[in-house]
């Protein structure tokens, strides 16, 4: 069992400060990487999927999340409210807010919808400093949000393709679903008091889950408070659950804002507000991963993914030649030459590098490489160029698999 907090410094991932401040994690250039390749990825597979994205700024006025609901269902997880004049702005908790008015900034057609607007971006929750800890409780929070303004026809299948696009990305980055969550209110809880909205609502969610055919379990106490959620629920290596992934459909915020589109008739109607995160935060989605992966990330991942060690001093020049190669090509290699130790040795310290390459004299003189994986397998040598271009085209793939055995 892996515990991030703990790994994620050995390996030079993210850090702390009590300068900085609790729950405010700083990331390490290795850490950056794994956050940058995860980022480009979900921009990737959103555009692919027709999502347009925008930027939002993190502040907004007091007056937008009174409009929203925030303000009085949501205030406890809030900071402060900042005076600036005669206004006061908030560091915003979420971005559907924002959202919601770049949709209302100019007229909309029925032909426009399914509207998909998708942001990476900042929020900000006052999290008490008890519940801290690592990537997964913190207070600057890196979201990967989409809202999805259609008709009540389109809501189902946009529900279902994003819980689609939620199986891939858990695929790709070689992660589980421990259960699928269908999150209700619950008696007591600040929720917007609209009993048919929440009914319409609980009902098309409950329909999308039962034709994509996962199993669920219904959960009161844990939906949002201004609609019921599906959450896909990760487990840790102790069987602690916390949520990843949700699909939320919400008539509040369309209504709150007068959102509205032209009908094929002529006449305003109004839209639906489909919410939707492919890994939620950045923090706890990395979170997850290294300890899925004990930090031996999927090699599209990986900070390092070319490791490339020169037997001798001799096959340096080889090493280095070999590494501006793989930069041409888009991967991620260093240099690991005898000064770091024997072959073992570096060996050994690579362990968690999806791609080992071994050069000695008869490498060097023949153009080739002798390939180690990670998982212990070793491959014949051959040539640099045809090694490369295998692993380059696993990366770009997103495979999880280290090898084609076809070819192996």
């Amino acid at each position: 069992m892996h515990d991030h907090r703990k790994l994620g410094r050995e390996l030079g991932l993210f850090d702390t400060d009590p300068l900085i401040g609790a729950g405010l994690p700083y990331w390490l250039p290795d850490g950056a990487i794994v956050r940058h390749t995860l980022e480009e990825y979900i921009r990737d597979a959103e555009r692919r999927a027709g999502y347009r994205h925008v930027y939002s700024p993190v502040l907004g006025k007091r007056e937008l999340y009174e409009i929203s609901g925030h303000w009085s269902h949501y205030s406890d997880d809030m900071f402060p409210p900042m005076d600036l004049g005669s206004e006061q702005v908030v560091l915003r908790p979420s971005l559907c807010p924002h959202h919601a008015v770049i949709y209302r900034s100019r007229s909309r057609s029925y032909r426009e919808l399914p509207l998909r607007m998708a942001e990476l971006g900042g929020m900000y929750r006052s999290e008490p400093s008890g519940v801290l800890g690592g990537l997964t409780r913190v207070r600057a929070i890196q979201l990967n949000d989409a809202h999805i303004f259609c008709t009540l026809d389109q809501v189902a299948e946009e529900a279902r393709a994003a819980l689609e696009m939620i199986r891939r990305a858990y695929g790709a980055l070689g992660i589980d679903a421990a259960r699928y969550r269908l999150s209700l209110p619950g008696p007591g809880g600040k929720y917007v008091a609209a009993p048919e909205m929440w009914e319409r609502a609980t009902v098309l969610l409950t329909e999308v889950l039962d034709r994509s055919g996962v199993a669920y379990e219904a959960a009161e106490g844990e939906a949002a408070f201004y609609g019921p959620k599906i959450d896909i629920q990760v487990a840790d290596g102790a069987g602690r659950e916390s949520t990843l992934s949700t699909v939320q459909v919400d008539f509040h915020q369309p209504r709150q804002f007068d959102l509205h589109y032209i009908g094929a008739d002529g006449a305003r109607h109004r839209p639906v507000m489909v919410h939707r995160s492919i890994i939620g935060s950045v923090e706890r989605a990395v979170a997850h991963l290294i300890e899925r992966h004990g930090g031996a990330f999927p090699a599209w991942l990986a900070p390092t993914q070319v490791v490339i060690l020169p037997i001798t001093e001799d096959e340096l020049p080889d090493a280095a030649a070999l590494a501006r190669r793989c930069a041409e090509l888009g991967l991620r290699a260093e240099v690991a030459g005898p000064g770091r130790g024997s072959l073992g040795a570096r060996v050994r310290e690579a362990r968690l590098v999806p791609y080992q390459a071994v050069i000695g004299a008869k490498e060097a003189a023949t153009g080739e490489v002798a390939l180690r994986l990670r998982d212990g397998r070793r491959l014949d040598p051959r040539p640099a160029a045809d090694a490369l271009a295998r692993i380059g085209a696993l990366v770009r793939s997103r495979s999880t698999d280290l090898w084609d055995a076809a070819v192996a």
